[in-house]
């Protein structure tokens, strides 16, 4: 190896890694920014500029593919005779670099459809899914719109997000009226409340399904804003009745809040249904009726029930505490007592199926985000935007998909013991 060679290597390695072509023109630009005193950022920023320069650089290339010819090369022998018209000026919306001046080419005889920016069109990028993301955590039309005023200097007008948002209502409809799988090991019921200002703002309930597939992969079944002020089992039954026209037509687990009536409207719609109160409103409901003095004691005397190996020790359990608080909390005693026929179905298994099985804590978790958004929002003006604003909730859970691996994964035990136990219901051609 020459003296020359070995220089050239250590002057390389003193200027440190060689940058790709890409990385070097965007290096030079960004020096030649800072010598010119230009920001990369802002109104007037380089970033803008690049911006400006790429889109006018790709119109023009699609002009001269819609053309056959290269500006002012246009041969003289051929069949068109239209050429280039000049530019028009157009202002887009970028989620990166906020409002763009741009030129666009124009042809003679107005064929020319562009497609990197088609006509009419204002945003680029992901400007449409900003809006609906913002929107599904709540914020208002005129908050979206001083938002990106603020963060990217533009104006979109309270009307134009409102027609972004609208977008979605046909997707919503599609989504509710959907089918649905004819068998789920499991569903979660429940129902939150929404304020809707109709002449008057006032309390809505909006129903809400988690099934559990036979695979173990959670759905959000669907959304019903319902009438009066709560939750009732007669509209439940309508919700019910709807999941079953969309072809379910067989659930091994209902588990609910413990809604009065709701046991005998999931036994009109799916006579075979096993129905399951969640026992966490079951110990709520009872810390209710009770003194606060007492709610150590109580704690400890109610553990022994939940916990039983099984529905006959869990009998005698409640025997003791009816035995000790009988007397003097006799509404209480009477609260499980009409609730024991939905209580036991969970003591049939194991410590790890019962955690999934007992409570409705996988659809509370969904109610959290719900409420997320509606608290942000505080009312909506219409039944529309309160369903808008849910389904956009319900759309952008767990995009990563890490939450749904989490949950399958958590009922392979459930599904394998359902299998078993419901086995001449189960869809599978296989025998358990």
């Amino acid at each position: 190896m020459t003296f020359d060679a070995v220089s050239a290597r250590r002057s390389e390695k003193k200027q440190g890694p060689r940058l790709s072509p890409e990385q070097a023109a965007a290096a030079a630009m960004v020096a030649a920014a800072r010598e010119q005193g230009l920001a990369l950022t802002g109104p007037d920023g380089l970033l803008k500029l690049f911006t400006k320069n790429v889109l006018e650089a790709a119109l023009n290339e699609e002009m001269t593919e819609h053309l056959g010819h290269e500006k002012n090369q246009a041969d003289p022998g051929r069949d068109s005779v239209n050429v280039r018209n000049g530019a028009r000026a157009k202002t887009v919306v970028s989620d990166a670099a906020g409002e763009v001046e741009i030129a666009v080419p124009r042809d003679r005889e107005s064929t020319f459809e562009p497609q990197l920016v088609k006509k009419r069109q204002r945003r680029l990028g992901e400007v449409d899914e900003i809006v609906l993301s913002l929107y599904a955590k709540g914020l208002t039309t005129g908050e979206i719109s001083a938002h990106f005023a603020e963060i990217y200097g533009a104006s979109v007008s309270k009307e134009t997000i409102s027609r972004i948002t609208d977008r979605v209502v046909a997707e919503m409809e599609e989504w509710s009226h959907r089918p649905v799988d004819s068998v789920y090991v499991a569903v979660f019921i429940d129902a939150i409340v929404v304020k809707v200002r109709d002449g008057q703002v006032a309390n809505r309930p909006v129903y809400a399904v988690i099934g559990v597939t036979i695979e173990g992969h959670k759905d959000v079944l669907g959304l019903w804003m319902g009438t009066g002020a709560g939750e009732g089992a007669k509209f439940w039954m309508s919700v019910l009745v709807d999941l079953k026209n969309r072809g379910l037509r067989d659930v091994f687990f209902l588990v609910c809040d413990g809604l009065k009536g709701l046991p005998e409207v999931v036994g009109n719609v799916w006579p075979d249904t096993i129905v399951q109160t969640c026992i966490i409103h079951l110990i709520r409901n009872s810390f209710r009726l009770v003194s606060r003095k007492h709610w150590g004691d109580l704690t400890k005397d109610l553990k022994p029930i939940y916990t039983a190996p099984n529905a006959a020790a869990a009998a005698n359990a409640l025997a003791e505490l009816e035995e000790k608080w009988g007397k003097q909390y006799g509404a209480m005693i009477r609260l499980w007592r009409n609730a024991w026929e939905e209580f036991i179905p969970f003591l049939d298994y194991d410590v790890e199926i019962r955690k999934v099985l007992c409570s409705t804590n996988a659809i509370e978790s969904l109610n959290a985000r719900y409420r997320r958004a509606i608290r942000a929002r505080g009312h909506f003006p219409t039944e529309q935007a309160a369903m808008k604003c849910l389904y956009l909730v319900t759309r952008s859970l767990d995009p990563t998909g890490t939450g749904r691996a989490r949950w399958t994964m958590r009922w392979k035990p459930v599904l394998n013991a359902f299998a078993i136990t419901f086995g001449d219901r189960w869809p599978a051609a296989e025998t358990y």
